[in-house]
């Protein structure tokens, strides 16, 4: 196929946006598991739980199916409730507001602070009621948000901070793991994130309270524990003390995530390489802007996004995006204002509500990162991005 400007694609194989690792030591970790006697929820995932709270000293983690499950039990956790207002971003994926409204509450969007697109703490100040319950900050690409900045503002407004981690595994705010440092802090394990356990999701939290609740949701509400139950007859006896859900992370899951776990440093080292070397040519290409980081965030990067300069090129972005895909470079766009979904719109959002995050929306563009990338195809990404972004510049 010849690409779009002419002449011979950059190469002759796709590069997906983003791609898991799966190695023999992660594939023998899931066979011994489907050869034991538990299969769904069991001694693996306590063991990865345990695992989590290892690597971000937090007290609990409770692992769940997937990641917006994890959001959801977060806000059930959090106590959200008709009438709740929750503030988020809307430079997000949709559950980091829909998991608002599987309780009853309402999202509230707050605008994104224009250089690191990381939710802004000023505009979630600007946006807090008498209505407001709690915030749930986003870790856009993997930047740990100015959790000191959001932190005070919860505090002082007596607010819960709910932290989307699920690009974040491995961040570190000011020298310490992002996982223990919010109320609650949700991650997600699906393919293309960091690690993965093909889905899966956890929540991390310092507050027993929290954690015996996130325990019932997981698991229709259901408990033997007799400092719950209204009766104990017999070893075996259950009784749903809670509306839950069926959210448990099977034991297969858990393994392939204890396994992955153990690539983390690996996993990380190679991103950030990749990271510095496409910051080193495109910080220099004028007609592009980089997503820049606040010194207390130690970044290991699920995303890289570039920001094309619509005024200095000749077509906007979404000609580039076909351009580059024309050259075998598979690209996505994250994300999508959530106000700008149609449910959305049908719930009353209007466009126009944070408009740093729509005019980024417009110009923004995700290319590859991921463990396995060569350098071989680090080279062509680069040499793809700049061959559609010189010839379209003004």
């Amino acid at each position: 196929m010849l690409a779009i400007l002419g002449g011979k694609p950059t190469r002759e194989e796709s590069i997906p946006y983003g791609k898991q690792y799966i190695d023999e030591d992660d594939i023998r970790a899931v066979n011994e598991v489907l050869r034991s006697p538990y299969l769904t929820t069991g001694p693996k995932v306590e063991e990865f739980e345990n695992k989590l709270c290892e690597l971000t000293g937090a007290k609990y983690a409770v692992a769940i199916s997937n990641g917006t499950a994890a959001l959801h039990a977060a806000c059930y956790a959090a106590g959200i409730t008709a009438g709740d207002e929750v503030i988020t971003t809307p430079i997000t994926f949709a559950a980091s507001a829909n998991c608002v409204l599987y309780c009853g509450g309402k999202p509230v969007f707050a605008d994104i602070d224009p250089d690191t697109w990381n939710i802004d703490p000023e505009e979630i100040e600007k946006k807090i009621t008498d209505k407001t319950k709690a915030v749930i900050a986003v870790d856009f690409t993997g930047q740990a948000v100015q959790l000191d900045e959001i932190k005070g503002i919860c505090k002082k407004h007596n607010l819960i901070l709910i932290e989307d981690a699920a690009h974040s595994l491995g961040t570190k705010y000011k020298g310490v793991h992002v996982g223990g440092i919010a109320d609650l802090t949700t991650f997600s394990f699906h393919p293309v994130k960091t690690i993965t356990c093909g889905e899966g999701g956890a929540i991390l939290t310092n507050n027993e309270e929290f954690y015996k609740k996130m325990q019932l949701f997981r698991s229709h509400g259901i408990t033997r524990d007799p400092f719950l139950l209204t009766r104990n007859p017999f070893k075996g006896y259950n009784e749903q003390v809670e509306l839950g859900y069926n959210y448990r992370m099977t034991d297969f899951q858990a393994a392939l995530g204890i396994s992955q776990l153990k690539k983390l440093e690996v996993f990380s080292k190679r991103r950030a390489e990749i990271v510095n070397r496409y910051n080193e040519v495109f910080s220099r290409i004028p007609q592009l802007v980089i997503q820049k980081e606040i010194p207390e965030s130690e970044t290991v990067r699920h995303l890289y996004i570039i920001r094309i300069k619509s005024d200095s090129l000749k077509v906007g972005r979404d000609e580039i995006y076909k351009a580059l895909n024309a050259e075998n470079i598979g690209l996505q766009v994250h994300y999508i204002p959530v106000y700008y979904h149609p449910y959305y719109q049908a719930l009353g959002y209007k466009r126009g509500i944070c408009p740093v995050a729509e005019a980024l929306y417009e110009e923004i563009l995700t290319i590859p990162l991921y463990y396995s990338l060569t350098d071989e195809d680090v080279r062509s990404v680069i040499e793809a991005v700049t061959k559609v972004i010189n010839y379209y510049r003004k």
